[in-house]
């Protein structure tokens, strides 16, 4: 690498820590009492006006609106999860006034905080996606085969969980044909979104829907969660919904690993173990034909985890 080479990218991964820096000091204390922006360009080591330009720059946003979305994040779930007063709320999300908070949360999810309270619909909650994530994704992308045939087998632990006739509630995409390729096209609200509905059996996924599911002119990835039959909340435009008869779903999970950015390699050593799962040996077979299959992603502490349909061979 020459010199020119060696200082950019010197630079870059400079400032990518930084942004990393001020990430986790936000995830950590925008519920202290005395959390503010300042505070957070000072954990970075920059002033304000170069943290905000680093911020920008590696997250498409400012630092003030990411915290402002971290904020009206966290009163969502207060909202729901506690009676705590609208006004306490809106002070803990670091607002001065009550009625500035109801402008602030009307105009990032549509809907009053009161109203939210009381009806609790599906909204698009802020994701704190690390920003070394994003770049460890993009060199996956470029590495994948070089890192599939170096990959060592791993140890992946199978469980089956029975569902009941349910739905799905899902966000088609066109071209979309993996997580990269749909959050380009379909952005990242649909995490958050689903996320906030509190009936949904797991978090939200990145899916691969049976034909049947399939809009016209559309892709087999989308974005969904699984939800009782019952729910009848309203969904933002775009989002769909397709009853599922009961199966077996086969939960697959990968060992934890060490590093946070492995969790691409992680997801691929999963999806290998499931194509060298053979479901007959305990009566068994796949059923890709009658629900979805789920990647629900990967955390170190955990690894990863893919559902995938089943139902009894007879």
């Amino acid at each position: 690498m020459n010199r020119d080479k060696a200082e950019n990218q010197y630079t870059k991964n400079t400032s990518l820590k930084a942004v990393q820096t001020m990430q986790e000091y936000i995830g950590t204390h925008f519920g202290d009492e005395d959390f503010s922006l300042e505070k957070v360009c000072e954990a970075s080591g920059y002033s304000r006006r170069h943290a905000d330009r680093l911020f920008r720059y590696h997250l498409d946003m400012s630092l003030k609106d990411y915290i402002h979305s971290v904020c009206l994040t966290q009163s969502v779930k207060e909202l729901s999860e506690s009676d705590t007063s609208i006004l306490e709320i809106a002070l803990n999300s670091h607002f001065q006034t009550h009625e500035g908070f109801t402008r602030s949360f009307h105009k990032k999810f549509h809907v009053t905080p009161s109203k939210y309270r009381r009806t609790q619909i599906p909204v698009p909650l802020f994701t704190q996606y690390p920003v070394e994530h994003y770049y460890a994704l993009l060199d996956y992308e470029k590495r994948k085969e070089e890192i599939k045939m170096n990959q060592e087998i791993s140890l992946c632990m199978v469980t089956a969980k029975e569902r009941p006739k349910r739905k799905l509630i899902y966000l088609p995409s066109v071209k979309a044909e993996d997580y990269f390729s749909y959050c380009e096209e379909m952005g990242c609200e649909w995490e958050g979104l689903l996320n906030s509905i509190p009936e949904r059996f797991e978090p939200a996924a990145l899916v691969e829907l049976p034909d049947f599911a399939v809009p016209e002119g559309c892709s087999k990835t989308a974005a969904g969660i699984e939800v009782p039959l019952t729910f009848d909340k309203p969904l933002p435009e775009g989002y769909l919904t397709v009853e599922l008869q009961e199966c077996t779903m086969l939960y697959f999970q990968s060992e934890p690993y060490e590093d946070e950015n492995d969790f691409c390699a992680a997801i691929e050593s999963t999806y290998a173990a499931v194509e060298k799962y053979k479901p007959e040996v305990y009566g068994y077979r796949f059923a890709y034909d009658i629900a979805p299959s789920f990647n629900l992603g990967a955390e170190a502490a955990t690894g990863a985890r893919l559902a995938v349909p089943a139902v009894k061979s007879r």
